[in-house]
């Protein structure tokens, strides 16, 4: 068995889509970070079958709607020593940007470079959303 030390103060990423911590560390910036942080794939989980987890040493700034974008059933929990001080549940933003690019060569954001990537939420049940410029649907991994 696989055991990885316990976080003492920092976060804990908990219940990502298998296969997805890569996406949510690259999205995060996790690596251009000066602190410890360990990835486990596809642990047992009782409920998802298998998940991810990132457990992060230090308490970072983390852009939460980046996460509800990626997984809005991801759970961050804040550590102190050692005790979860706090559980977020994270759920789908209203809006993102500079998150996915628009894939529309049209659009004004494809032109201009300097124009934040803008997206609003549009349909929470298909989970689609547009760019607010040009209304192309942003494309989900």
């Amino acid at each position: 068995m696989l055991n990885i030390d316990s976080v003492n103060k920092g976060l804990v990423i908990d219940h990502i889509q298998a296969g997805k911590a890569m996406q949510i560390y690259h999205y995060l910036n996790l690596d251009k970070m000066d602190c410890s942080v360990a990835i486990i794939k596809n642990a047992k989980s009782k409920i998802m079958g298998k998940k991810d987890i990132i457990k992060i040493e230090d308490k970072i700034n983390l852009d939460l709607d980046v996460l509800g974008f990626i997984d809005p059933n991801i759970t961050v929990n804040v550590i102190d020593n050692g005790v979860i001080i706090k559980k977020i549940k994270l759920e789908l933003p209203e809006k993102i940007e500079n998150v996915v690019k628009c894939k529309n060569p049209r659009c004004i954001t494809s032109i201009e470079q300097e124009i934040v990537q803008k997206f609003k939420l549009t349909d929470r049940d298909k989970k689609v959303y547009r760019c607010v410029y040009c209304d192309t649907a942003c494309e989900r991994n």
